[in-house]
């Protein structure tokens, strides 16, 4: 979550080398991913496209595994590179749950695909490693910063994809697990301050938007939840944090110690963030600021030190900037601007003559937990949030500054405002038609997954993650399901 980069987010828990980065860098206080789920926001980073552009519209479906990354550029004009970790920007991963699941948002029917949010408590208070394979990564990193990148002759440019902070597997949710367990370890949970934790104010399940609800249910979030329950996924979220920023600190210190750290640009940001347990939901796919909101900060040579930067910014943004810092020339049919003028601290300046940047940003979702297109356009203290066609499912507007915590949906009260954003959108991404263009896609996708299982079809769509609900009534559900074919 990006709020956690600058106050008051940052006062719930001590990320040392976040702060340090602050000081001696430029945090971006609005910042935003592209889509808010895992594959389709990776496949806008590394491509420099909207989400839109990329057809990436689900966990499954993302670029081309031979697409042209900044990375490859860069690696064409003399850069080293080297990836550690989590890519997930190309098509063909994740579960078959997530497909399914993202192929039959628009059947109507309500189903929980995920396992309730829980915490559990692992090891001691000595116990620093808890997610190994993270921490495996990043030595690896490290070794190659130590080993590699203080031999080389020609610059370099190293990628460490974490998956922390991330919920784990739940193993009770069933097949592929959903995750849903918020884990830590005591050494981490010391690091968050409880009375600093602020509970979310919910709306009644009767008031919700109606896009809202779908998510809340399918994320199994509309039971009951004390409020130490809610409080303690937010404390070991927070958790997880920590120990993401202890990984991004040995990053600093190994190049501190082989003297690179002054001659090396630096960047931390995310796909997107987590809800943990805000708008009564936990995971992202949403456009709420805990889900769409990503921290971006970044410090080095020519980066201004101390800086915060208001204006927004996101993830297609990086793709430029790559390019930029290495001076390769930037492509000009790319959605996102090079974030240069802003780091260095003289915007007005440093514009490019072609290209000014736009006051808004653009992010979508078309995937699984949402049962409509979604399309957020964030520009000064609005934030305009339209579904699907424009017309079936009414519209969100929030305004950011009176309303930081999302919970007054004015879009009734200022239609002027909503067509004006409205119209700013629509001139982006013609949005009924791609919405229309993804349920097409939804339902052809799904054809051919249930013609390929033949008479198994029934026993595998009724033991996916749902299958606690499904196997209630899988007749009305597979009925359902034939309806919307």
């Amino acid at each position: 979550d990006g709020r956690l980069t600058f106050y008051p987010g940052n006062q719930t828990v001590d990320l040392p080398f976040i702060n340090f980065m602050k000081r001696y860098g430029t945090v971006f206080l609005n910042a935003y991913t592209n889509s808010p789920i895992c594959c389709p926001s990776r496949a806008a980073m590394w491509s420099g496209l909207f989400t839109h552009l990329t057809e990436s519209w689900n966990n499954f479906k993302g670029l081309d595994p031979n697409y042209v990354t900044w990375m490859d550029l860069m690696e064409k004009h003399g850069y080293r590179t080297q990836k550690y970790g989590k890519l997930d920007y190309t098509s063909g991963h994740h579960s078959v749950s997530n497909r399914v699941e993202a192929w039959t948002r628009d059947v109507d029917f309500l189903l929980r695909q995920e396992g309730r949010p829980m915490v559990n408590l692992t090891g001691d208070r000595k116990h620093v490693r808890v997610m190994e394979a993270d921490w495996q990564n990043t030595d690896k990193a490290v070794n190659w910063i130590k080993e590699e990148a203080i031999n080389l002759t020609q610059p370099f440019v190293l990628y460490l994809g974490l998956n922390l902070p991330h919920p784990y597997p739940s193993p009770y949710a069933g097949e592929n697990f959903g995750s849903s367990t918020f884990l830590t370890s005591p050494y981490w949970l010391e690091k968050v301050t409880y009375e600093a934790i602020k509970i979310p104010k919910w709306s009644s399940l009767s008031e919700m938007h109606p896009v809202d609800y779908y998510s809340s249910y399918t994320k199994n979030c509309t039971g009951e939840f004390t409020k130490q329950e809610v409080r303690n996924i937010r404390a070991f979220y927070y958790a997880m944090c920590a120990e993401t920023d202890a990984m991004l600190g040995e990053i600093i210190s190994a190049l501190r110690d082989t003297g690179l750290l002054k001659k090396t640009i630096v960047m931390f940001t995310a796909d997107h963030g987590e809800l943990a347990m805000e708008h009564r939901q936990f995971y992202k796919m949403s456009m709420y600021e805990g889900s769409s909101h990503v921290p971006l900060v970044v410090m080095g040579p020519g980066v201004k030190e101390q800086q915060q930067v208001a204006d927004v910014v996101s993830l297609v943004d990086i793709y430029p900037t790559m390019l930029d810092i290495a001076r390769i020339p930037v492509p000009q049919n790319l959605s996102g601007y090079s974030l240069i003028p802003l780091l260095c601290g003289k915007a007005e300046n440093r514009e490019s003559p072609g290209r000014p940047r736009p006051s808004w940003v653009l992010s979508e979702f078309h995937g699984c937990n949402v049962n409509s297109s979604t399309y957020m356009l964030r520009t000064g203290k609005w934030k305009y949030v339209a579904y699907s066609d424009g017309r079936s499912v009414l519209p969100q507007l929030f305004d950011l500054s009176d309303d930081p915590d999302e919970l007054t949906n004015i879009a009734i009260k200022f239609p002027l405002i909503v067509c004006s954003l409205d119209k700013i959108l629509r001139s982006i991404v013609n949005y009924p038609k791609v919405s229309s263009s993804v349920q097409e896609y939804n339902k052809r996708q799904f054809m051919r997954w249930k013609e390929s299982l033949g008479q198994n079809y029934s026993n595998v769509i009724a033991n996916l993650r749902w299958h606690r609900d499904w196997l209630k009534e899988p007749k009305k559900y597979e009925n359902a399901i034939d309806k919307w074919l």
